[in-house]
């Protein structure tokens, strides 16, 4: 391997470990609200800042859950009594999930609702929280990962493919393939709408699919 071929790999993985995400443009945002008769519930996308780069974490469904079992997500559930409100659902079931106590967060914002043929109404907020172990709830969790952002938005390791639904038509279905894990469904298209603000990254579009965050719907 000769000099240049030694600078081009020192400054590809520079690169990859200095992504300009900018969660300012969460704080900015004035996402969209669902009403309806819907079930709500809430998700927290949590980012994790490391000097390697900025990870998001994942939880890995119970295979034995009723509904997406296996399915990569971020922690969240639905809407109980005694939540004074969507954010509360999301730092209980994050608590309930992964053990993240309340103080540990910092909330950025929030990204537009997602309804979903389970007939949920996901409410997704983002915040950072801290680089440390976490601890799966057995019971609904079988693995708690960290990917890095760099790889999310590598396009290398994205596709999506258009999908007939019964209710909405041709929709398009996003994936990410990263460190042997595929997050797709609704925790996929929080993931694209993420993205495009803090990295403005774009998918690549299928002129026949919708491509809307709000009508990926799963």
């Amino acid at each position: 391997m000769n000099i240049a071929d030694v600078e081009r790999r020192v400054s590809y993985y520079r690169s990859r470990s200095c992504i300009d995400m900018d969660l300012g443009a969460i704080r900015e945002y004035e996402p969209t609200e669902l009403d309806g008769d819907a079930r709500e519930a809430s998700v927290l996308l949590p980012v994790i800042d490391r000097s390697a780069g900025p990870h998001l974490l994942f939880t890995k469904r119970a295979e034995h859950l009723k509904d997406h079992p296996g399915q990569m997500s971020f922690p969240g559930g639905g809407r109980e009594p005694e939540d004074e409100d969507r954010v509360a659902t999301a730092v209980r079931e994050a608590n309930e999930e992964i053990g993240l106590e309340p103080p540990e967060v910092q909330l950025h914002g929030r990204l537009d609702d997602l309804e979903t043929v389970s007939e949920y109404v996901i409410r997704p907020f983002v915040g950072t929280i801290p680089d440390r172990s976490y601890t799966p709830n057995d019971g609904e969790v079988a693995e708690i990962t960290a990917l890095p952002l760099s790889e999310l938005l590598d396009r290398d390791n994205h596709e999506s493919e258009c999908r007939e639904h019964p209710r909405y038509g041709d929709i398009q279905l996003h994936f990410f393939h990263v460190d042997g894990y595929t997050v797709w469904g609704a925790t996929a298209n929080i993931l694209v709408q993420f993205l495009e603000l803090v990295a403005d990254w774009q998918p690549p579009s299928q002129s026949d699919c919708a491509t809307s965050p709000g009508d990926l719907l799963t």
